[in-house]
Protein backbone atom coordinates (compact mmCIF):
# COMPACT_ATOMS: atom_id res chain seq x y z
CA UNK A 1 0.00 0.00 0.00
CA UNK A 2 2.62 2.72 0.59
CA UNK A 3 3.77 1.68 -3.14
CA UNK A 4 0.58 3.01 -3.86
CA UNK A 5 0.07 5.87 -1.91
CA UNK A 6 3.30 6.93 -3.66
CA UNK A 7 2.14 6.11 -6.72
CA UNK A 8 -0.45 8.46 -6.39
CA UNK A 9 1.55 11.40 -5.00
CA UNK A 10 3.77 11.07 -7.75
CA UNK A 11 0.92 11.27 -9.76
CA UNK A 12 -0.93 13.89 -8.04
CA UNK A 13 2.40 16.07 -8.42
CA UNK A 14 3.03 15.59 -12.06
CA UNK A 15 -0.60 16.44 -12.89
CA UNK A 16 0.36 19.68 -11.02
CA UNK A 17 3.33 20.40 -12.95
CA UNK A 18 1.16 19.80 -16.32
CA UNK A 19 -1.74 22.18 -15.27
CA UNK A 20 1.50 24.60 -14.37
CA UNK A 21 2.94 24.10 -17.78
CA UNK A 22 -0.56 24.88 -19.03
CA UNK A 23 -1.18 27.96 -17.22
CA UNK A 24 2.65 29.27 -18.16
CA UNK A 25 2.06 28.89 -21.32
CA UNK A 26 -0.85 30.40 -21.55
CA UNK A 27 0.17 33.28 -19.45
CA UNK A 28 3.11 33.55 -22.04
CA UNK A 29 1.05 33.77 -25.22
CA UNK A 30 -1.06 36.16 -23.65
CA UNK A 31 2.09 38.40 -22.87
CA UNK A 32 3.92 37.39 -26.07
CA UNK A 33 1.01 39.04 -27.62
CA UNK A 34 1.75 43.08 -26.11
CA UNK A 35 4.90 43.00 -27.91
CA UNK A 36 6.80 40.34 -25.69
CA UNK A 37 8.78 37.70 -26.45
CA UNK A 38 6.96 34.20 -26.39
CA UNK A 39 10.20 32.40 -24.41
CA UNK A 40 13.36 33.50 -23.04
CA UNK A 41 15.79 31.47 -20.77
CA UNK A 42 14.66 33.78 -18.05
CA UNK A 43 11.17 32.10 -18.45
CA UNK A 44 12.33 28.75 -18.52
CA UNK A 45 14.04 29.26 -15.41
CA UNK A 46 11.33 31.17 -14.06
CA UNK A 47 9.32 27.61 -14.94
CA UNK A 48 11.39 25.80 -13.51
CA UNK A 49 11.82 27.65 -10.18
CA UNK A 50 7.18 27.62 -10.33
CA UNK A 51 7.77 23.70 -10.31
CA UNK A 52 9.84 23.82 -7.08
CA UNK A 53 7.70 26.36 -5.39
CA UNK A 54 4.18 25.48 -5.81
CA UNK A 55 5.46 21.77 -4.56
CA UNK A 56 6.88 23.63 -1.72
CA UNK A 57 4.03 25.59 -0.57
CA UNK A 58 1.87 22.79 -1.48
CA UNK A 59 3.49 20.11 1.42
CA UNK A 60 3.13 23.03 3.42
CA UNK A 61 -0.79 23.07 3.32
CA UNK A 62 -0.65 19.24 3.06
CA UNK A 63 -2.74 19.79 -0.72
CA UNK A 64 -1.11 16.37 -1.36
CA UNK A 65 -2.75 14.80 1.98
CA UNK A 66 -5.13 11.56 1.02
CA UNK A 67 -8.80 13.43 1.37
CA UNK A 68 -10.61 10.19 0.74
CA UNK A 69 -12.96 10.08 3.85
CA UNK A 70 -13.33 14.32 3.64
CA UNK A 71 -15.77 16.06 0.95
CA UNK A 72 -13.42 18.25 -2.04
CA UNK A 73 -14.13 21.76 0.04
CA UNK A 74 -11.56 20.75 2.49
CA UNK A 75 -9.21 19.80 -0.80
CA UNK A 76 -10.48 23.43 -1.61
CA UNK A 77 -9.07 25.04 0.52
CA UNK A 78 -5.58 23.66 0.78
CA UNK A 79 -5.92 24.84 -3.01
CA UNK A 80 -6.41 28.56 -2.05
CA UNK A 81 -4.00 28.37 0.36
CA UNK A 82 -1.18 27.11 -1.19
CA UNK A 83 -2.24 29.14 -4.55
CA UNK A 84 -2.17 32.56 -2.39
CA UNK A 85 1.69 31.59 -1.10
CA UNK A 86 2.27 30.73 -4.44
CA UNK A 87 1.57 34.10 -5.85
CA UNK A 88 3.22 35.53 -3.09
CA UNK A 89 6.61 33.93 -3.85
CA UNK A 90 6.25 34.28 -7.43
CA UNK A 91 5.43 37.87 -6.86
CA UNK A 92 8.50 38.16 -5.19
CA UNK A 93 10.67 36.41 -7.29
CA UNK A 94 9.54 38.96 -10.28
CA UNK A 95 10.03 42.42 -8.16
CA UNK A 96 13.22 40.90 -7.84
CA UNK A 97 14.03 40.69 -11.52
CA UNK A 98 11.89 43.57 -12.01
CA UNK A 99 14.35 45.29 -14.31
CA UNK A 100 15.01 42.28 -16.86
CA UNK A 101 11.32 41.40 -17.22
CA UNK A 102 8.29 42.85 -18.65
CA UNK A 103 4.54 43.09 -17.58
CA UNK A 104 5.75 41.36 -14.22
CA UNK A 105 2.20 42.24 -12.58
CA UNK A 106 0.23 41.13 -15.96
CA UNK A 107 2.22 37.70 -15.65
CA UNK A 108 1.32 37.26 -11.82
CA UNK A 109 -2.44 38.47 -12.12
CA UNK A 110 -2.74 36.21 -15.27
CA UNK A 111 -0.80 33.40 -14.13
CA UNK A 112 -2.78 33.02 -10.66
CA UNK A 113 -6.07 32.65 -12.25
CA UNK A 114 -5.10 30.05 -14.68
CA UNK A 115 -3.32 27.87 -12.32
CA UNK A 116 -6.60 28.51 -9.84
CA UNK A 117 -9.11 27.00 -12.50
CA UNK A 118 -7.28 24.49 -14.25
CA UNK A 119 -5.79 22.92 -10.31
CA UNK A 120 -9.16 23.12 -9.29
CA UNK A 121 -10.60 21.13 -12.16
CA UNK A 122 -7.93 18.22 -12.22
CA UNK A 123 -8.26 17.81 -8.51
CA UNK A 124 -12.16 17.64 -8.81
CA UNK A 125 -11.88 15.64 -11.61
CA UNK A 126 -9.11 13.37 -10.28
CA UNK A 127 -10.78 12.71 -6.66
CA UNK A 128 -13.56 11.84 -8.74
CA UNK A 129 -11.54 9.53 -10.86
CA UNK A 130 -10.43 8.28 -6.90
CA UNK A 131 -13.86 7.47 -5.81
CA UNK A 132 -14.64 5.54 -8.68
CA UNK A 133 -11.88 2.90 -9.01
CA UNK A 134 -12.01 2.86 -5.19
CA UNK A 135 -15.91 2.14 -5.62
CA UNK A 136 -14.35 -1.27 -7.82
CA UNK A 137 -12.30 -2.30 -4.69
CA UNK A 138 -8.86 -0.63 -6.04
CA UNK A 139 -7.23 1.65 -4.86
CA UNK A 140 -8.32 0.95 -0.79
CA UNK A 141 -6.77 0.37 2.59
CA UNK A 142 -7.64 -2.63 4.53
CA UNK A 143 -8.80 -2.00 8.27
CA UNK A 144 -9.25 -3.86 11.09
CA UNK A 145 -11.40 -2.67 13.80
CA UNK A 146 -10.67 -2.98 17.60
CA UNK A 147 -13.79 -3.38 19.10
CA UNK A 148 -16.93 -5.37 17.68
CA UNK A 149 -20.06 -3.38 19.66
CA UNK A 150 -22.03 -0.82 18.92
CA UNK A 151 -18.94 1.32 17.82
CA UNK A 152 -17.29 -0.78 15.95
CA UNK A 153 -20.32 -2.12 14.34
CA UNK A 154 -21.90 1.90 13.25
CA UNK A 155 -18.18 2.40 11.87
CA UNK A 156 -17.92 -0.71 9.70
CA UNK A 157 -21.54 0.15 8.47
CA UNK A 158 -20.38 3.17 7.13
CA UNK A 159 -17.38 2.06 5.13
CA UNK A 160 -19.10 -0.60 4.34
CA UNK A 161 -21.98 1.77 2.89
CA UNK A 162 -19.20 4.00 1.47
CA UNK A 163 -17.07 1.75 -0.75
CA UNK A 164 -15.78 5.08 -2.94
CA UNK A 165 -13.76 6.02 0.50
CA UNK A 166 -11.33 3.02 -0.40
CA UNK A 167 -11.54 1.28 3.33
CA UNK A 168 -12.04 -2.37 3.42
CA UNK A 169 -12.68 -4.76 6.46
CA UNK A 170 -9.68 -7.14 7.29
CA UNK A 171 -11.61 -8.13 10.13
CA UNK A 172 -12.59 -7.66 13.77
CA UNK A 173 -10.88 -8.20 16.95
CA UNK A 174 -12.63 -8.12 20.54
CA UNK A 175 -12.32 -10.24 23.66
CA UNK A 176 -15.72 -11.04 23.56
CA UNK A 177 -16.24 -14.01 20.59
CA UNK A 178 -18.68 -12.84 18.22
CA UNK A 179 -19.86 -15.57 15.79
CA UNK A 180 -22.78 -13.46 14.16
CA UNK A 181 -19.74 -11.96 12.42
CA UNK A 182 -19.44 -14.51 9.70
CA UNK A 183 -16.19 -15.48 9.90
CA UNK A 184 -14.48 -11.87 10.04
CA UNK A 185 -14.19 -12.30 13.92
CA UNK A 186 -10.61 -12.72 14.40
CA UNK A 187 -9.79 -13.59 17.41
CA UNK A 188 -8.77 -11.43 20.76
CA UNK A 189 -6.64 -8.42 21.79
CA UNK A 190 -3.94 -10.77 22.70
CA UNK A 191 -3.43 -12.48 19.55
CA UNK A 192 -3.09 -9.35 17.26
CA UNK A 193 0.15 -10.65 16.56
CA UNK A 194 -0.66 -13.58 15.66
CA UNK A 195 -3.59 -11.70 13.74
CA UNK A 196 -1.13 -9.47 11.86
CA UNK A 197 0.72 -12.47 10.51
CA UNK A 198 -1.82 -13.72 9.02
CA UNK A 199 -3.71 -11.08 7.23
CA UNK A 200 -3.06 -8.47 5.26
CA UNK A 201 -3.47 -5.04 7.83
CA UNK A 202 -3.03 -1.60 6.82
CA UNK A 203 -4.53 0.61 9.32
CA UNK A 204 -6.07 -0.44 12.73
CA UNK A 205 -9.49 1.19 14.17
CA UNK A 206 -9.98 1.07 17.94
CA UNK A 207 -13.46 1.29 18.81
CA UNK A 208 -13.44 0.59 22.36
CA UNK A 209 -15.46 2.70 25.45
CA UNK A 210 -13.40 5.16 26.67
CA UNK A 211 -13.57 3.12 30.27
CA UNK A 212 -11.49 0.65 28.67
CA UNK A 213 -7.89 2.40 28.93
CA UNK A 214 -6.13 -0.51 29.55
CA UNK A 215 -7.53 -2.52 26.65
CA UNK A 216 -6.88 0.42 24.59
CA UNK A 217 -3.11 0.53 25.75
CA UNK A 218 -2.40 -2.50 25.33
CA UNK A 219 -3.65 -2.84 21.46
CA UNK A 220 -1.59 0.19 20.78
CA UNK A 221 1.41 -1.36 22.29
CA UNK A 222 0.71 -4.18 20.13
CA UNK A 223 -0.09 -2.09 17.16
CA UNK A 224 3.17 -0.21 17.24
CA UNK A 225 5.03 -2.94 17.99
CA UNK A 226 4.49 -4.49 14.77
CA UNK A 227 4.48 -0.87 12.40
CA UNK A 228 0.38 -0.73 11.98
CA UNK A 229 -0.87 2.85 11.94
CA UNK A 230 -3.30 2.89 15.01
CA UNK A 231 -6.59 5.31 14.77
CA UNK A 232 -8.88 5.68 18.08
CA UNK A 233 -12.71 6.36 17.37
CA UNK A 234 -13.82 8.34 21.20
CA UNK A 235 -16.61 7.31 22.43
CA UNK A 236 -17.81 10.60 23.20
CA UNK A 237 -20.61 10.81 20.18
CA UNK A 238 -23.91 10.90 22.66
CA UNK A 239 -22.17 13.93 24.02
CA UNK A 240 -22.44 16.14 20.35
CA UNK A 241 -23.67 14.93 17.42
CA UNK A 242 -21.69 17.63 16.20
CA UNK A 243 -17.30 17.81 14.49
CA UNK A 244 -14.46 16.69 17.34
CA UNK A 245 -11.42 18.08 17.02
CA UNK A 246 -8.19 17.08 18.53
CA UNK A 247 -5.29 19.41 19.37
CA UNK A 248 -2.29 19.01 21.45
CA UNK A 249 -1.81 21.50 24.76
CA UNK A 250 1.68 20.43 25.21
CA UNK A 251 1.70 16.67 26.19
CA UNK A 252 -1.82 16.64 26.37
CA UNK A 253 -4.29 16.00 23.94
CA UNK A 254 -7.44 17.67 24.22
CA UNK A 255 -10.63 16.85 22.25
CA UNK A 256 -13.18 19.58 21.22
CA UNK A 257 -16.22 18.18 21.83
CA UNK A 258 -17.88 20.58 18.81
CA UNK A 259 -15.88 21.91 16.46
CA UNK A 260 -16.91 23.90 13.55
CA UNK A 261 -15.13 25.70 10.52
CA UNK A 262 -15.60 29.19 11.87
CA UNK A 263 -12.95 28.15 14.86
CA UNK A 264 -10.47 28.43 12.05
CA UNK A 265 -9.03 32.18 12.22
CA UNK A 266 -8.67 32.19 8.34
CA UNK A 267 -12.39 31.42 7.85
CA UNK A 268 -13.53 34.06 10.20
CA UNK A 269 -11.11 36.27 8.39
CA UNK A 270 -12.27 35.56 4.88
CA UNK A 271 -16.06 35.44 5.80
CA UNK A 272 -15.27 39.02 6.89
CA UNK A 273 -13.90 40.50 4.06
CA UNK A 274 -16.71 38.85 2.15
CA UNK A 275 -19.36 40.49 4.37
CA UNK A 276 -17.51 43.77 3.74
CA UNK A 277 -16.68 43.78 0.55
CA UNK A 278 -20.62 42.78 -0.61
CA UNK A 279 -22.08 45.28 2.52
CA UNK A 280 -19.71 48.05 0.44
CA UNK A 281 -21.10 46.97 -3.11
CA UNK A 282 -24.57 47.21 -2.11
CA UNK A 283 -24.19 50.63 -0.52
CA UNK A 284 -22.52 51.64 -3.79
CA UNK A 285 -24.88 50.39 -6.22
CA UNK A 286 -28.81 50.32 -3.91
CA UNK A 287 -28.74 51.34 -0.34
CA UNK A 288 -27.73 55.06 -1.15
CA UNK A 289 -30.94 55.54 -3.16
CA UNK A 290 -33.06 53.13 -1.49
CA UNK A 291 -32.49 53.61 2.20
CA UNK A 292 -33.72 57.32 2.06
CA UNK A 293 -36.64 55.85 -0.24
CA UNK A 294 -37.62 53.51 2.45
CA UNK A 295 -37.35 56.38 5.26
CA UNK A 296 -39.27 58.98 3.70
CA UNK A 297 -42.05 56.12 3.14
CA UNK A 298 -42.23 54.99 6.51
CA UNK A 299 -42.47 59.09 7.65
CA UNK A 300 -45.18 60.02 5.42
CA UNK A 301 -47.16 56.68 6.28
CA UNK A 302 -46.88 56.64 10.05
CA UNK A 303 -45.46 58.52 13.04
CA UNK A 304 -42.28 58.03 14.65
CA UNK A 305 -38.72 57.42 14.04
CA UNK A 306 -37.14 55.54 11.01
CA UNK A 307 -35.05 53.39 13.04
CA UNK A 308 -35.98 50.55 15.13
CA UNK A 309 -33.00 49.85 17.78
CA UNK A 310 -33.31 46.73 19.66
CA UNK A 311 -31.26 44.89 22.14
CA UNK A 312 -30.13 41.50 21.18
CA UNK A 313 -27.51 38.86 21.85
CA UNK A 314 -24.75 38.54 19.35
CA UNK A 315 -22.13 36.09 19.39
CA UNK A 316 -20.93 34.91 22.68
CA UNK A 317 -23.84 36.19 23.99
CA UNK A 318 -22.35 39.38 23.57
CA UNK A 319 -25.46 42.36 23.37
CA UNK A 320 -25.83 44.51 20.36
CA UNK A 321 -28.07 46.74 19.08
CA UNK A 322 -29.51 45.37 16.29
CA UNK A 323 -31.28 48.07 13.48
CA UNK A 324 -34.30 47.77 11.41
CA UNK A 325 -36.67 50.21 9.25
CA UNK A 326 -39.84 50.29 11.54
CA UNK A 327 -42.69 48.29 10.52
CA UNK A 328 -44.92 48.68 13.24
CA UNK A 329 -46.25 51.69 15.14
CA UNK A 330 -44.37 53.29 17.46
CA UNK A 331 -43.58 52.96 21.22
CA UNK A 332 -45.95 49.72 20.92
CA UNK A 333 -45.07 46.78 23.73
CA UNK A 334 -42.47 43.57 22.91
CA UNK A 335 -44.36 42.02 26.33
CA UNK A 336 -47.72 40.46 26.50
CA UNK A 337 -49.84 40.43 29.69
CA UNK A 338 -47.75 36.96 30.96
CA UNK A 339 -44.54 38.92 30.49
CA UNK A 340 -43.50 36.56 27.82
CA UNK A 341 -41.82 37.72 24.32
CA UNK A 342 -44.90 39.02 22.02
CA UNK A 343 -44.07 38.00 18.61
CA UNK A 344 -44.93 39.56 15.07
CA UNK A 345 -47.85 37.66 14.14
CA UNK A 346 -50.45 37.32 11.07
CA UNK A 347 -52.66 40.31 11.05
CA UNK A 348 -50.77 42.46 13.67
CA UNK A 349 -52.45 45.25 14.07
CA UNK A 350 -48.99 46.80 15.44
CA UNK A 351 -47.67 46.54 11.80
CA UNK A 352 -47.96 50.04 10.02
CA UNK A 353 -49.36 49.74 6.04
CA UNK A 354 -45.97 50.49 4.73
CA UNK A 355 -44.30 48.04 7.18
CA UNK A 356 -46.54 45.00 6.35
CA UNK A 357 -44.57 45.82 2.44
CA UNK A 358 -41.18 45.97 4.53
CA UNK A 359 -41.88 42.79 6.34
CA UNK A 360 -43.17 40.77 3.48
CA UNK A 361 -40.17 41.72 1.27
CA UNK A 362 -37.16 41.27 4.26
CA UNK A 363 -36.39 45.40 3.26
CA UNK A 364 -37.25 46.22 7.04
CA UNK A 365 -33.57 43.82 7.52
CA UNK A 366 -31.89 46.30 5.69
CA UNK A 367 -30.47 48.80 8.58
CA UNK A 368 -28.71 45.30 9.93
CA UNK A 369 -26.04 46.14 7.26
CA UNK A 370 -25.03 48.75 9.19
CA UNK A 371 -24.57 45.68 11.67
CA UNK A 372 -22.10 43.86 9.18
CA UNK A 373 -19.84 46.85 9.14
CA UNK A 374 -19.53 47.60 12.46
CA UNK A 375 -18.32 44.21 12.74
CA UNK A 376 -21.52 42.84 15.31
CA UNK A 377 -23.24 40.40 12.65
CA UNK A 378 -22.53 38.65 9.32
CA UNK A 379 -24.27 38.37 6.13
CA UNK A 380 -24.99 34.86 6.88
CA UNK A 381 -25.72 33.02 10.26
CA UNK A 382 -28.15 32.48 13.19
CA UNK A 383 -30.94 35.32 13.60
CA UNK A 384 -30.55 36.87 16.48
CA UNK A 385 -33.71 37.09 18.68
CA UNK A 386 -34.81 39.66 21.12
CA UNK A 387 -33.88 38.69 24.96
CA UNK A 388 -36.88 37.62 26.63
CA UNK A 389 -37.53 35.45 23.37
CA UNK A 390 -33.75 34.06 24.42
CA UNK A 391 -34.40 33.86 28.17
CA UNK A 392 -37.30 31.59 27.01
CA UNK A 393 -35.59 29.61 24.61
CA UNK A 394 -32.48 28.73 26.70
CA UNK A 395 -34.43 26.97 28.83
CA UNK A 396 -37.40 24.97 26.54
CA UNK A 397 -35.05 23.88 23.18
CA UNK A 398 -32.15 21.74 23.28
CA UNK A 399 -28.80 23.37 22.33
CA UNK A 400 -30.18 26.66 22.04
CA UNK A 401 -27.28 28.79 23.26
CA UNK A 402 -25.15 27.04 21.03
CA UNK A 403 -26.32 29.31 17.90
CA UNK A 404 -24.27 32.15 20.07
CA UNK A 405 -20.79 30.40 19.20
CA UNK A 406 -20.91 32.40 15.91
CA UNK A 407 -21.72 35.71 14.77
CA UNK A 408 -25.81 36.48 14.10
CA UNK A 409 -26.98 36.90 10.33
CA UNK A 410 -29.17 39.36 8.37
CA UNK A 411 -29.97 35.65 6.94
CA UNK A 412 -29.68 31.98 7.65
CA UNK A 413 -29.95 28.28 6.69
CA UNK A 414 -33.08 28.49 8.88
CA UNK A 415 -34.57 30.92 7.14
CA UNK A 416 -34.05 30.16 3.56
CA UNK A 417 -35.43 27.25 4.74
CA UNK A 418 -38.91 28.10 5.85
CA UNK A 419 -37.97 28.57 8.92
CA UNK A 420 -38.36 32.13 9.42
CA UNK A 421 -41.89 34.21 11.23
CA UNK A 422 -44.21 33.06 14.84
CA UNK A 423 -42.86 30.37 16.43
CA UNK A 424 -45.64 29.46 18.60
CA UNK A 425 -44.85 26.14 19.44
CA UNK A 426 -41.56 24.65 20.93
CA UNK A 427 -40.38 22.11 17.73
CA UNK A 428 -41.14 25.55 15.72
CA UNK A 429 -38.24 26.75 17.39
CA UNK A 430 -36.70 23.49 17.80
CA UNK A 431 -36.22 23.06 14.12
CA UNK A 432 -35.13 26.39 13.16
CA UNK A 433 -32.17 25.74 15.86
CA UNK A 434 -31.50 22.28 14.48
CA UNK A 435 -31.09 23.94 11.04
CA UNK A 436 -28.58 26.88 12.74
CA UNK A 437 -26.51 24.10 14.42
CA UNK A 438 -26.11 22.45 11.03
CA UNK A 439 -24.92 25.54 9.47
CA UNK A 440 -22.55 26.27 12.30
CA UNK A 441 -21.30 22.43 11.40
CA UNK A 442 -20.88 22.65 7.78
CA UNK A 443 -20.02 26.36 6.87
CA UNK A 444 -18.49 26.84 3.76
CA UNK A 445 -17.67 30.22 1.48
CA UNK A 446 -19.96 28.41 -1.18
CA UNK A 447 -22.90 27.44 1.27
CA UNK A 448 -23.08 31.26 2.50
CA UNK A 449 -23.59 32.06 -1.37
CA UNK A 450 -26.44 29.78 -1.91
CA UNK A 451 -28.19 31.34 1.02
CA UNK A 452 -27.55 34.81 0.18
CA UNK A 453 -29.00 33.61 -3.08
CA UNK A 454 -32.21 31.90 -2.03
CA UNK A 455 -32.74 34.86 0.30
CA UNK A 456 -32.70 37.44 -2.42
CA UNK A 457 -35.07 34.62 -4.92
CA UNK A 458 -37.84 34.57 -1.40
CA UNK A 459 -37.49 38.00 -1.15
CA UNK A 460 -39.02 38.51 -4.98
CA UNK A 461 -41.11 35.20 -4.98
CA UNK A 462 -42.45 36.23 -1.35
CA UNK A 463 -42.87 34.23 2.04
CA UNK A 464 -45.56 33.18 3.48
CA UNK A 465 -43.80 33.29 6.44
CA UNK A 466 -43.11 36.84 6.35
CA UNK A 467 -45.45 38.90 8.41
Amino acid sequence: MKTNQSTNYIVRYVLDCVVLTISFIITRLYISGKGDVFFSKFNLLLLIAGYIVWHFVARIYHLYDDFRSRSFSYEFIAILKSLLLNSVIITFILFYFRNNYPYPRTFTLLYTEMIFLFITIEKFIYKQYLMRIRSRSRNIKKVLIVGAGNLGMSFYNIIAANKHLGYELAGFVDDTRKSHLNGEYLGKINELEEIFAKNEVEDVVIALPSGAVNKIEETVQICEKNAKRVRIIPNYSHLSPGKFRINNFGEFPLITIRSTPLDDVENQFFKRIFDVLFTLLLFAVFFWWLFPLIALLIKITSKGPVFFRQERWGLHNKKIICYKFRSMVANCSDLKDDGKYNQAQKNDPRITRIGRFLRKTNLDELPQFFNVLFGTMSLVGPRPHPIPLNLESRETIHNYMLRHIVKPGITGWAQVNGFRGETKEPGQMQNRVNFDLWYIDNWSFWLDCQIIFQTVMNMIKGDKNAY
